[in-house]
This record gives C-alpha cells, sequence and structure tokens, in this order.
C-alpha cells in the first residue's frame, strides 16, 4: 500500500471540501440525540431544525417555553459538553 493512502474518517474530519457536509451531520447528530440529552423533555420539545448552529425546538405551551427560555444558556452548554465540541451556540423556541 501507498503510504499516502487515509483513512474516510480522516479524510472527513481534515478535507476542507467536505466542510459543509461535517457540518450537516454535526447539526444532524444535534437532533438525533436532543431527546437522549434531555430525557425529561421528550413529551415537551420536538427539535425541529438545526442551521448555522442555531437549534430550533417546538414547544406548543406558551408556559414551557418561557421557562425553557430561562434555561436556553444551560441547555446550549449540557448539548456542547455531551459531544464534546461547539456544535449549538442559541436556541430558538417555537410554537
Amino acid at each position: 500500500m501507498h503510504s499516502n493512502f487515509r483513512s474516510l474518517k480522516d479524510v472527513f474530519k481534515r478535507e476542507r471540501a467536505l466542510s459543509g457536509v461535517r457540518e450537516i451531520v454535526d447539526s444532524a447528530d444535534v437532533i438525533v440525540h436532543f431527546h437522549e440529552i434531555f430525557p425529561n423533555l421528550e413529551k415537551v420539545v420536538v427539535p425541529q431544525h438545526c442551521e448555522r448552529k442555531v437549534l430550533k425546538l417546538k414547544v406548543e405551551n406558551p408556559s414551557w417555553r418561557n421557562e425553557l427560555r430561562f434555561m436556553e444558556t444551560e441547555m446550549v452548554e449540557k448539548i456542547n459538553s455531551f459531544f464534546k465540541e461547539k456544535r449549538i451556540n442559541q436556541i430558538r423556541f417555537i410554537g
């Protein structure tokens, strides 16, 4: 084998041309693992969309939406610590 072969994982993590794909995959991971990170919010919150490090969560109940706004900073920190990297900067709550 040639010494210049790289693993797919290495190519995916380091190749500049794949940065958009990496962002999409990272965003999708946040949606997929949201209820694993916050199991107590499973009946209240539905993760909708994540783009440009902004997570949008659907919350039907206005009082829950207000309560979660107060917890936004802690939620962002918990998500980022779960993935051990900064994936989310902000959370937006929609009704």
